[in-house]
C-alpha cells in the first residue's frame, strides 16, 4: 500500500472540530442501513454527548435493493433472523418480527410456516426499515473522493468526503458501502439484447421485439437458475437454453453444520486463522454459496424438462460443460455461440437476448479513496472490526461494509451478518473515541472486546 494519502492543496485542513463527523456512510444499502439503525439505537440510550454524529451518501435519489432481480416467486438464501437487526439486538423495534407486526402479517406468515420470505417481501422490509431509521441520508449523492486531511504534525486524523454535486463533508471515519459490480465476460457487449441478470427485469420489460422465440442464460448459480425458470413461465413459446461449465446444477449445502460458516463467531476464528487456512476454507465451502441453486428449483427445472421429453415438445435445454465462446448481435436477434468442451464441437443459437449470470465483484476502492486504497485494489490486511490497514500516519479509519472476503469469511457480501457487523463498527467506533485511541493506529491483530457494549454481540475470542 502507498503510504503517501492524497494531500489536497485545495481541501481546508483539519480544524474546528464541532463540524467533524464521527462518521461517513457512502452508500445506503442494508450495509449501512444495519449501521444507521445501530447508531440510533446507540444514541437512544446513551448520554448527549456520547450520541454518534453521523451522515450516510447514498448515489441512488431512494433506497434499492436489486430491484432488477426482484422474480416473482423467488426466496431468500437466508432465514429471516438473520434481518437488520435481530442478532444484534433481539428486542430492536426494526427487526422482521417487528416489521411483519406493522404490517399486519404476523400470525399469516407464521401460519406459512417458513424461514424463507419472498424476496418482494425482505426487500419491502428493507424499505420499511430505511423510511423509519433516524438518520441523515441524502439520496441523490455520489461520492467522487476521500481525501485525507493533514494536522499540522503531517497525520491524517479527519477526511474529506466529496460528492458528484460540490457538498464535501469532513468525517473522523468513513464506512464504505459501495456494494458490488456486475461481473461480465470480455466478449460480452452490453445491450438491449445482452445483458447482466442484475439489471434482468428492466430489460425484459424494455427489449426489443421477440422474432426468434428464444433465450439464452449464461451461468449456473441461484440466479441463472431462477432466470431460467421466469423465462420458462413468461414465454411459454419461446425455448430457453441453459449454458454452464459444469455438468449439471449443484444443490446448495445449507446443511446445519455447514451453515456454521456463517456464524457470528466464525468470523472471530477465521479471523485468527492463517492466510492458507482461510484460502482452504473457502474453498471447501464455496458450495454454501457460489455457483450452486437451491435443490427445489433444481428438482422443478429437473422435472420440467424430463416432461418435455416425454411429450416430445423440448422447450428447455441444458447446456451442460460448455461455454460461450462469442455473442454477435444483430438488427433483430443476437447470434450466440456455444462450445461444448466435451467434444469441442460450437452450436449456434439465434436468440432474441442473452442473459448473463455471470455474478459480482466488490466495487474497486481505489476509485473513492485513490492512495488510500491497497495496491490493485487487494485487500488483503483488514482488522477483526473491519478497518482498512492504513500507513502510521492516518489514523483515521476507514470501515469495510463488505469486500472482505478473503479476511472475514463469507459473510462479507452477504446478508447473513450485517447485523453483527454494524454492531462490530459502531462499537469499535464507540470505544477507540471514548479511549482516544487513534483507530488507525490500532494493531490489525486487535479485537475489540464486544462483551463491553451492548451493540456487538458475536463472539471474541
Amino acid at each position: 500500500m502507498d503510504s503517501t494519502p492524497r494531500d489536497r492543496g485545495d481541501v481546508v485542513r483539519a480544524s474546528d472540530a464541532s463540524d467533524v463527523l464521527d462518521i461517513v456512510g457512502i452508500g445506503f444499502g442494508p450495509s449501512n442501513l444495519a449501521l444507521a439503525i445501530a447508531i440510533e439505537e446507540h444514541n437512544a440510550t446513551c448520554a448527549p454527548e456520547d450520541s454518534v454524529r453521523a451522515v450516510f451518501l447514498e448515489r441512488q435519489d431512494h433506497f434499492v435493493w436489486h430491484p432488477g432481480m426482484l422474480l416473482d416467486g423467488a426466496t431468500m438464501q437466508i432465514a429471516f433472523p438473520k434481518d437488520l437487526v435481530t442478532f444484534r439486538n433481539p428486542t430492536s423495534t426494526y427487526s422482521f418480527f417487528a416489521y411483519l407486526h406493522a404490517k399486519g402479517r404476523l400470525v399469516d406468515f407464521v401460519n406459512h410456516q417458513t424461514f424463507y420470505p419472498s424476496r418482494h417481501e425482505f426487500n419491502d422490509y428493507l424499505q420499511w426499515a430505511a423510511g423509519r431509521v433516524d438518520a441523515d441520508v441524502r439520496f441523490g449523492a455520489a461520492v467522487t473522493d476521500v481525501a485525507g486531511l493533514r494536522t499540522d504534525e503531517g497525520t491524517v486524523d479527519e477526511f474529506a468526503i466529496t460528492t458528484a454535486n460540490g457538498e464535501t463533508l469532513r468525517a473522523r471515519n468513513v464506512a464504505v458501502g459501495a456494494g458490488l459490480r456486475e461481473r461480465r465476460p470480455d466478449w460480452a457487449a452490453p445491450s438491449a439484447r445482452c445483458f447482466h441478470n442484475h439489471q434482468f427485469l428492466f430489460h425484459i420489460e424494455k427489449m426489443p421485439e421477440i422474432r426468434h422465440q428464444r433465450f439464452a442464460v449464461l451461468g449456473a448459480g441461484q440466479s441463472a437458475a431462477e432466470v431460467v425458470q421466469y423465462l420458462h413461465r413468461h414465454y411459454p413459446d419461446a425455448e430457453v437454453h441453459s449454458v454452464f461449465t459444469r455438468y449439471g446444477y449443484s444443490p446448495a449445502d445449507d446443511s446445519p453444520y455447514a451453515n456454521r460458516i456463517f456464524d457470528p463467531s466464525t468470523v472471530d476464528e477465521f479471523h485468527a486463522a492463517c492466510p492458507q487456512e482461510r484460502e482452504r476454507l473457502l474453498a471447501v465451502h464455496k458450495g454454501t454459496n457460489y455457483s450452486v441453486v437451491d435443490i427445489d428449483l433444481i428438482n422443478e427445472l429437473y422435472t420440467t424438462e424430463y416432461q418435455e421429453l416425454v411429450r416430445g415438445k423440448r422447450r428447455l435445454f441444458m447446456h451442460r460443460a460448455s461455454e460461450i465462446v462469442s455473442a454477435q448481435e444483430g438488427e433483430d436477434g443476437i447470434e450466440v455461440s456455444v462450445r461444448s468442451n466435451l467434444d469441442g464441437l460450437t452450436d449456434t443459437l439465434v436468440c432474441d437476448a442473452l442473459v448473463l449470470a455471470t455474478g459480482f465483484s466488490p466495487a474497486p476502492l481505489s476509485e473513492l479513496l485513490g492512495d488510500l486504497a491497497p495496491k490493485g485494489d487487494q485487500v488483503t490486511e483488514v482488522a477483526r472490526d473491519y478497518r482498512l490497514q492504513t500507513p502510521d500516519d492516518v489514523r483515521a479509519g476507514i470501515y469495510l461494509q463488505g469486500g472482505t472476503e478473503k479476511t472475514h469469511g463469507l459473510t462479507a457480501s452477504l446478508l447473513s451478518n450485517v447485523a453483527v457487523r454494524a454492531g462490530e463498527i459502531l462499537n469499535s467506533l464507540v470505544v477507540n473515541r471514548s479511549a482516544r485511541l487513534d483507530l488507525g493506529r490500532v494493531e490489525a491483530s486487535t479485537v475489540v472486546d464486544s462483551t463491553s457494549n451492548e451493540f456487538a454481540t458475536s463472539e471474541a475470542k
